[in-house]
C-alpha cells in the first residue's frame, strides 16, 4: 500500500508538471508540500535535491526529481490490443512504512506551513490538504488540529481537507459520502468528521465531469478506495478549472 501511495504521489506530481509546462518553462501555478510521518517523526518527505524542503514551487519540483526510473506500461497497439512499452518515471517521493502514526503532530505541521503561506498570500485559492493514512493516530486525537486547519482561510474560502483512509477492518469502499452510517469504526468516523464538506463547485465537478452521484453535505472522505479513487480525490481537489 505504501508503494502504491508513493507511485500515486509521484505520478500526480508528474502530471502537474506536464500540465503547467509552457513555452517559457514550468509555471508556478502550484506550490506543494509533501509531509511524511512515521519512524522518523514528522518531516518533509521529498528526497534528492528537495530533501528537507517544506514547500516548493512547481518549477523547482520539475527541475529536481531525485531520480528517473524506467517503468513498463501497457498501451494500445492501434488494433484493439495492448503492447508493453518502457516509460520514464520521475521519483520525488519514496515509500516508507515503519514506526508509529503521529497524526496530531503531522496536522500541527500542516497548520504551521499553511499559516505562513496565508500570511504571505492572503488572497490565494484556498490551499487543499490531502491526508492519506491507516487512521490510527499514535500521539492522541488529531481532531482539534483538523478543525483548526479547516478554520484557516484565504479571502476566497476555507482550507479544504481530504482524508483518504485505508482500513483492515472493512473491505467496503466508501467515497465522498454525506452519511457516516456505514463507517466501520471510530478511526474512520474521526477522519470522516474531520474532513471538509465538499464545496459546491467541487461537488458539481465530481458529478458532472467524474460521474459521481453526490448529495449535499458530501464529505471529502475516501475509505478503502483503490488507487484510482485516491487519484480522483486529488484531481477533484486541484484541477485547474476550479481556480476561478
Amino acid at each position: 500500500m505504501s508503494q502504491a501511495v508513493a507511485d500515486t504521489v509521484n505520478r500526480f506530481l508528474q502530471q502537474l508538471v506536464i500540465m503547467c509546462a509552457k513555452a517559457d518553462g514550468v509555471r508556478d501555478y502550484y506550490y506543494i508540500s509533501v509531509i511524511g510521518y512515521g519512524a522518523g517523526g514528522v518531516r518533509p518527505a521529498f528526497t534528492g535535491g528537495l530533501a528537507n524542503v517544506e514547500l516548493a514551487p512547481l518549477s523547482q519540483i520539475a527541475n529536481n526529481p531525485a531520480r528517473i526510473e524506467e517503468r513498463t506500461k501497457k498501451v494500445s497497439d492501434g488494433a484493439g490490443g495492448l503492447v508493453q512499452t518502457t516509460i520514464k518515471f520521475p521519483i520525488w517521493f519514496d515509500a516508507t512504512a515503519a514506526g508509529g502514526t503521529p497524526m496530531r503532530e503531522a496536522f500541527s505541521k500542516a497548520n504551521q506551513i499553511i499559516e505562513r503561506w496565508l500570511t504571505e498570500h492572503p488572497n490565494c485559492f484556498p490551499p487543499v490538504v490531502i491526508h492519506i493514512t491507516d487512521g490510527e493516530s499514535t500521539d492522541g486525537d488529531p481532531s482539534a488540529e483538523m478543525q483548526h486547519l479547516q478554520s484557516q482561510a484565504s479571502s476566497d474560502g476555507n482550507i479544504i481537507l481530504f482524508n483518504v483512509h485505508t482500513s483492515a477492518r472493512s473491505t467496503n469502499p466508501i467515497s465522498f459520502t454525506a452519511s457516516a452510517a456505514q463507517l466501520p469504526d471510530q478511526y474512520a468516523l474521526m477522519l470522516y468528521n474531520g474532513a471538509s464538506v465538499l464545496p459546491d463547485f467541487m461537488r458539481k465537478t465530481a458529478m458532472e465531469v467524474l460521474g459521481y452521484e453526490l448529495n449535499e453535505g458530501a464529505k471529502a472522505f475516501v475509505l478503502n478506495g483503490d488507487i484510482d479513487l485516491v487519484v480522483t480525490a486529488i484531481e477533484i481537489g486541484t484541477r485547474p478549472k476550479l481556480l476561478r
